[in-house]
């Protein structure tokens, strides 16, 4: 029996490749729209899916032949994990294919905030070398890192703060009461890691929990001489207020790579800002890392077809619970 698997938005040729080889056949979407996706997942036996396209309930109850969802990547916001474990269908992510390829992306935003780069470029670029003068960096040897959520990332990202530009790492994760990484000093107050960081960054999922997690009341903890990065998810931070506070000079700057709209609007007050940087969520995006998120969601593909547990599965469809 030949299994059909259904790509929404095109992957690497390399994930495909892989499926192909193991003599699947392989559905590429045409469009990313509900009723599109509803319609092409009809007699799919899986999906492999990026984060563009909305694998909710009624597209889930669609594909009648479902047995698994595999993620290109690692958050899940846009999948109903709880639809597809109601029917008995796995899912599935892709974590060690680019923790280590999202840290280093933070380490990039944090040097160039910290270093100015963003502007000293642009003004060099207008004739402003008398810039040097007016733009002044600042250390990392010595400075705390607040990290919150101590997961893969989060982890990879302290040992490269700590390792590499010997700075302090303080970490925040309800659900860690120790770590034996020993770059992070774990906290429990989420105030304290706020009020004594000289850089955070955060490394959440979005959940019904953190959505909104952190706002101008958080935001107001913060030294006006730090910086806030995001590289998880935009909807765990209220955009609207870190706005605010970047505006008002009450935080030095903030490196974004996430909206809570995706893709962001020309017109968001984000983009007008000197002292952010922004990138189009594309943290994880390496050619390396791109090509491992696609073989390891297909060798997910593979493992469940085949009867086999998935490394890396999310759910238990035959408990009807989270494995996380």
């Amino acid at each position: 029996m030949s299994y059909l698997v259904y790509i929404p938005q095109d992957i690497e040729e390399e994930g495909k490749n892989y499926l192909l080889g193991k003599g699947y056949k392989v559905k590429i979407g045409s469009d990313l729209a509900e009723e599109t996706l509803m319609e092409e997942i009809k007699e799919c036996d899986a999906v492999l899916t990026r984060s563009t396209a909305v694998i909710n309930k009624r597209v889930i109850q669609a594909g009648e032949n479902l047995k698994v969802i595999a993620k290109y990547g690692v958050g899940l916001d846009n999948i109903n994990i709880e639809a597809a474990t109601d029917r008995g269908i796995y899912v599935t992510n892709t974590p060690e294919a680019n923790a280590n390829v999202v840290a280093e992306h933070v380490m990039a935003l944090i040097l160039s905030l910290s270093k100015n780069l963003h502007l000293a470029d642009r003004e060099l670029r207008n004739g402003n070398f008398a810039i040097r003068n007016q733009l002044f960096g600042m250390d990392l040897e010595g400075k705390t890192l607040g990290i919150i959520g101590l997961g893969r990332i989060g982890n990879i990202l302290a040992k490269k703060a700590s390792k590499g530009f010997d700075m302090k790492v303080i970490g925040y994760d309800p659900y860690v009461a120790a770590s034996s990484n020993q770059e992070i000093d774990i906290v429990t107050d989420l105030e304290w890691l706020f009020r004594n960081s000289d850089i955070i960054s955060l490394h959440l999922p979005l959940t019904k929990t953190t959505k909104g997690l952190i706002g101008s009341k958080e935001f107001s903890w913060m030294k006006s001489s730090a910086y806030f990065v995001n590289a998880s998810r935009g909807g765990i931070v209220k955009e609207n207020d870190l706005v605010e506070v970047l505006q008002a000079g009450k935080i030095a700057g903030a490196g974004v790579d996430v909206f809570e709209v995706e893709p962001p609007e020309k017109r968001n007050p984000l983009f007008k800002l000197d002292n952010v940087i922004v990138s189009p969520h594309n943290a994880a995006l390496t050619k390396e890392g791109s090509i491992r998120m696609a073989v390891h969601a297909a060798m997910q593909v593979h493992q469940v077809l085949t009867g086999v547990k998935p490394n890396w599965a999310v759910n238990d469809p035959i408990t009807k619970g989270l494995s996380m």
